[in-house]
């Protein structure tokens, strides 16, 4: 029987998001705070993909995101699956579902917003349209396709 090869070692015990798009790993790693909880974390760049041609992956030893945390992960890479892992193991896998809301991640792009003059977390109400995530201000209400918000 022949051994398998991976380009990225695997973890004992943790979280491994796998199937991001090529590219977007360092964003993720920036928004999520993953390099601040002191665990090892091993990240993978356009590495093969049979499904997406290349993608990136990211593993982080001893932490385990919750559904909100997760889901978060759908505005950036919907196609992402985070994989929990136990003693090597793959003990159970989650497809991400876009949430309803978002606060603190995004900037409102809308200069004239009161979210940039007043003491306000950033709030968008997400919306999928036609395969186009969009984002509405709450505060603003003004529409934004989720590539020209930028993070907070």
């Amino acid at each position: 029987m022949e051994k398998k090869q991976y380009s990225v070692e695997a973890i004992q015990n943790g979280t491994v998001i796998d199937h991001i798009p090529a590219g977007k790993g360092l964003a993720i790693l920036r928004q999520f705070k993953l390099l601040h909880y002191g665990s090892a974390v091993t990240v993978g760049f356009n590495l093969p993909s049979k499904t997406q041609g290349s993608k990136d992956i990211i593993k982080i030893t001893g932490v385990w995101l919750d559904d909100t945390a997760a889901n978060r992960l759908a505005l950036f890479a919907p196609e992402a699956v985070v994989n929990v892992i136990e003693d090597f193991k793959v003990v159970s896998k989650r497809h991400l579902t876009m949430p309803s809301e978002i606060s603190e991640v995004f900037r409102c792009p809308n200069t004239n917003c009161a979210s940039h003059g007043e003491p306000v977390k950033s709030r968008f109400y997400v919306r999928t349209k036609n395969a186009q995530t969009r984002l509405k201000c709450h505060y603003c209400e003004k529409t934004f396709s989720r590539e020209s918000v930028a993070e907070a």
